[in-house]
């Protein structure tokens, strides 16, 4: 890894960040307007413990890979907060509309929501925060803990690109619940 803070080493998360979004869309098959929950620790991604180092550069160089890549695929965005805002979510305002999410009023900032969020809220067109979403798919980068964010059914998405800087990245999708009994067909 190129030394912490440097243009070289946030190159190299954006790069990362194109990788692991690029994999998730191929391997998870998401539609056009489907829901991807996004977590992101910039402390793991730095190499220190969740929630201790908040780097805003390390956030924006990851939004920086990932949303061009799912605007471009017409695949929205929820970016989480941390859980000193009870990991509330930021969209943009389209977004929730079109989901019939409530819109909460908090303006998330490094300490309090995490720089992840906050890169979110200051790149997105017209953000908004939201409590609760059920997403098609979602990131997890550096353990933030987003299966609360995720339709039921989860279902583990293995990535070859499973890191982004230091931190672990683990993925899912999401598929309907089956019903019915012994005579019942799925497919």
């Amino acid at each position: 890894m190129p030394k912490k803070g440097s243009k070289k080493m946030l190159e190299k998360i954006t790069n990362q960040s194109k990788k692991v979004i690029t994999e998730l869309l191929e391997t998870a098959k998401l539609h056009e307007g489907d829901l991807v929950v996004i977590g992101c620790s910039s402390s793991e991604i730095g190499g220190f413990n969740i929630g201790s180092h908040s780097a805003y550069d390390i956030a924006l160089a990851v939004f920086q890979g990932i949303y061009p890549i799912l605007k471009e695929h017409k695949i929205d965005i929820a970016c989480q907060c941390c859980e000193h805002l009870n990991r509330a979510l930021i969209v943009e305002r389209e977004v929730a509309l079109k989901h019939g999410f409530e819109i909460v009023s908090v303006v998330p900032k490094p300490k309090a929501g995490g720089s992840w969020a906050t890169s979110a809220y200051e790149n997105l067109t017209d953000p908004v925060a939201v409590e609760f979403i059920k997403a098609d798919a979602g990131l997890d980068i550096g353990s933030t803990l987003i299966g609360m964010h995720l339709k039921h059914v989860a279902v583990p998405v293995r990535l070859f690109n499973n890191r982004i800087g230091e931190a672990p990245v683990t993925a899912a999708r999401t598929r309907p619940k089956y019903i019915g009994g012994p005579r019942a067909q799925y497919e």
